[in-house]
């Protein structure tokens, strides 16, 4: 079963919606990142999340065999070097995730879907 592990004790199953929340609160600590982005198919337009609601710009896939797999559609800082943003959030997301869950994170795809002025 997908996002459970076996212990001593029990069996311990995590919710993809926690891992989605934790790695979106990561991302946002993240030097660059203005925060996460919902894109309306509908009309095309990009709007970027209340800290309430991050867990809308990111995707969670865990595999049958729990490795996990991570889509994040973000807001970047203007003028902030995209690649060094997005090494450093892959980094920390993957590292902390990893830390947080106890599961492998085997990919973690990043769309920009915007750029912001910081005030």
């Amino acid at each position: 079963m997908k996002g459970c592990m076996s212990t001593d004790l029990g069996i311990i199953t995590i919710d993809s919606d926690v891992i989605a929340k934790y790695a979106g609160s990561v991302a946002v600590e993240c030097f660059g990142i203005v925060g996460m982005a919902a894109v309306n198919v509908k009309d095309g337009l990009v709007h970027l999340l209340k800290r309430e609601s991050l867990t809308k710009g990111i995707q969670v896939n865990i595999t049958e065999d729990n490795h996990v797999v991570l889509d994040f559609h973000i807001v970047v800082s203007y003028g902030v070097s995209i690649s060094a943003v997005t090494d450093n959030l892959i980094s920390n997301v993957k590292y902390r995730v990893e830390e947080f869950s106890g599961m492998p994170v085997d990919k973690i795809n990043i769309y920009i879907e915007g750029v912001r002025n910081i005030d």
